[in-house]
């Protein structure tokens, strides 16, 4: 059940261990959540990142999105998002010259929300 997106910018798709991040990723949100659902993880390179930089920085950005059924406290949820932004940074290797924004949200999907699985 857990439907994560992982949007970054593409400057970082060589310091990005997409991979081994989505290895420890998926037990890690489903321990959190005690779901027994399968995670399904949507990696993303963004064609263009703005990031407001007034020094005139490079700047890159990932971002994570977490979407869960509703019902987990936001107290959950919040320790569940800087649980998944320590996971990014072990996973993430500094690139020369540029800072990088890292972002991570846990959301409730909306009531719309199906699923379907095989034919």
């Amino acid at each position: 059940m857990p439907h994560i997106t992982v949007d970054y910018s593409p400057q970082l798709a060589d310091a990005f261990d997409r991979p081994g991040f989505v290895r420890e990723l998926h037990p890690l949100v489903r321990e959190w959540v005690a779901s027994r659902g399968v995670c399904k993880t949507f990696f993303r390179p963004a064609a263009e990142t703005w990031v407001d930089a007034s020094d005139g920085q490079l700047v890159a950005f990932v971002h994570i999105a977490i979407g869960l059924l509703p019902g987990r406290p936001e107290g959950l949820k919040a320790r569940l998002s800087e649980e998944v932004l320590r996971l990014l940074d072990k996973h993430l290797r500094p690139v020369l010259g540029r800072e990088v924004v890292r972002s991570a949200e846990v959301r409730d999907l909306t009531a719309s929300y199906r699923l379907r699985t095989g034919w």
